[in-house]
């Protein structure tokens, strides 16, 4: 998942493809570190180029989408338009395989005079930037200022000669004879894909992986067997083989972008099909601009939700560890009153075999006539036996006293923290910022929020996951407590199917089934979505009840999402949902 020297590679022959011989028609800073340059091809057409060079989502692809601008221009876009309007692409490159491209644009100055000026855009984590470059390789300006007091490495600042930081000693893999791989791997003790992508400019862990497998060993195969073992030279020559493979395929602009998706959502991503993952897990693109804008709008939707929930989560994980510090300190209180029959017990034996005890004498010896075996009772020597039996039955009035309050109170304890857990499991399945507002009203509801003074009641307009299955029948997915009330007692019908993981906090699944029977498969479809939107999606297996809606029922004061059923199937099922269809919003 990373954007590496490869993906770099990728993206500029896209770009070569695409955009040399183009003109520069509108340049737009969207965002205080980012670019948006609309450019008229050669053929005619227009093409939309987004460059960012934020510290957490770097990069750069072709677009289809526009972007609001701000009222008045940044001072950088301001010197870009004044520099490269109408400027025509020449060029664009990459150095060796580093996550730098240079776009060469050619204009015309004031005086007529034709100029050559380079946009370097450095995709580099969190040290990324847009720089702008004369024919001398000084720096005219960059979207990030950089001094000698923020790096000691490079200045990044008007006037300063631009330069290529080289703070790891890598090798350029396209450079790669077999000789210098031999050397660099002799030279390192480590797993194999370790010592590829720290030895060589632009490999991500992720493709070493890729290039270990496709030589037919693990990734973590040690460096020292290639010296050490006598079919070691073997394995090091079908390592070099699978490595200047890929490499030869990046010189020659041959690539297959690809994203690797886990349960329907994106986990990793290569410009190369990474032969490593099964082939129904991966989905192809026809050009990595594709790739990239469809993984990382996903990736920056889950971000910013993330950042957005941020409050919320704070607010149930502290409310959800206060109750859970209660009910375990309730539960070693409840287990100290297990005590109270014994003391009841000795009290009944002491009114029936009392009149035997000696004055002073300090035990009991007695049958238990509930057990027929002989027990001792403690005594008070100071006591009569009626006293001591009253002291008994002292004890025990006392602790059953507890029980019956503590019993209330752990019951209700429980129910908090269930309901948290369930909060809990609602704000890891939200995907809009409309799903949040009506979490953040339940918690308002149920206390942990303060509502704001004046402000009203929002109308909600976040709707259930809707799925239909293989055999065509529409499945419903509660996002949240309300979403999976609403489902379950005012959008379902009594002949509907009912879906819920088995005493695991997660979604109400409703399956419209319009009255007729319901084939197995959208069964276990409907299971593998309740045990997906769950708090055990991450487990393997996880076992779902399920019944007809009829048979559910919300218990009287029952909390938002809480309702009891007494006839129910099981089944267990996986939280594998990618082969069912999910349909959108209207």
């Amino acid at each position: 998942m990373a954007f590496d020297g490869i993906t770099i590679a990728a993206v500029v022959k896209e770009l070569r493809d695409t955009l040399i011989g183009g003109r520069i028609y509108k340049i737009a800073q969207p965002e205080n570190d980012e670019l948006l340059l609309t450019i008229k091809t050669a053929e005619g057409g227009q093409r939309r180029l987004l460059i960012s060079a934020g510290a957490s989502l770097p990069l750069i692809y072709l677009t289809e989408k526009n972007k609001p601008s701000p009222m008045t221009a940044p001072g950088f876009c301001m010197l870009l338009r004044k520099h490269l309007q109408n400027g025509r692409i020449t060029d664009i490159t990459q150095p060796g395989l580093e996550r730098i491209i240079h776009l060469h644009i050619e204009h015309l100055n004031e005086m007529g005079d034709l100029c050559h000026k380079r946009l370097i855009v450095e995709i580099m984590g969190k040290h990324s930037n847009l720089i702008f470059v004369n024919e001398e390789d000084s720096i005219i300006d960059s979207i990030k200022h950089i001094s000698g007091m923020v790096s000691s490495v490079r200045e990044v600042l008007p006037g300063r000669i631009y330069f290529i930081p080289h703070t790891q000693e890598k090798q350029n893999p396209l450079s790669l004879d077999v000789e210098s791989f031999r050397f660099t791997m002799y030279g390192k003790n480590m797993p194999a894909y370790k010592a590829l992508y720290s030895s060589y400019t632009g490999i991500s862990p992720m493709i070493a992986q890729e290039i270990c497998y496709r030589a037919g060993m693990d990734g973590d195969f040690s460096t020292s067997y290639f010296e050490e073992a006598p079919d070691g030279e073997e394995k090091l020559k079908l390592l070099y083989k699978s490595f200047s493979d890929i490499m030869e395929q990046i010189k020659n602009g041959i690539f297959s972008p690809a994203i690797v998706y886990e349960n329907g959502v994106p986990v990793e991503y290569a410009p190369l099909p990474l032969s490593m993952y099964e082939a129904d897990s991966t989905k192809n693109y026809a050009s990595i601009s594709e790739l990239l804008e469809q993984f990382y709008a996903e990736k920056n939707t889950v971000t910013r939700i993330r950042q957005k929930s941020s409050d919320l989560r704070r607010i149930v994980q502290t409310a959800l560890e206060r109750n859970v510090k209660k009910y375990d300190l309730q539960l070693r209180q409840m287990k100290d009153t297990e005590k109270k029959d014994k003391y009841r017990i000795y009290g009944e034996l002491l009114n029936t075999y009392g009149y035997d005890i000696a004055p002073g004498a300090k035990s009991l010896e007695a049958l238990n006539y509930y057990t027929n075996e002989m027990i001792t009772i403690p005594l008070d020597p100071l006591l009569t036996a009626s006293e001591n039996a009253k002291k008994y039955f002292d004890k025990y009035s006392k602790l059953k006293r507890t029980y019956e309050a503590l019993s209330q109170l752990t019951t209700q304890v429980k129910e908090e923290i269930d309901h948290l857990e369930s909060i809990q499991a609602a704000l890891d399945i939200a995907l809009l910022e409309e799903d949040l507002a009506q979490i953040k009203e339940e918690l308002i509801v149920s206390g942990y929020i303060h509502r704001k003074g004046g402000s009203k009641k929002i109308k909600f307009t976040s709707k259930p996951f809707h799925y239909i299955s293989s055999d065509g029948f529409h499945i419903y997915v509660g996002k949240n407590n309300y979403q999976n009330d609403e489902l379950t007692f005012k959008f379902a019908t009594g002949n509907d199917w009912w879906f819920h993981a088995k005493g695991i906090p997660g979604s109400h699944v409703v399956v419209k089934s319009e009255g007729a029977s319901l084939p197995d498969s959208t069964f276990e479809d409907a299971a593998r979505l309740a045990a997906y939107y769950s708090k055990a999606r991450s487990q393997d297996k996880v076992e779902i009840d399920y019944t007809e809606k009829k048979n559910v029922k919300k218990p009287s004061g029952g909390k938002p999402g809480f309702v009891v059923y007494y006839t129910n199937y099981s089944m267990m099922i996986d939280t594998d949902i990618s082969g069912i269809t999910q349909l959108e919003e209207k």
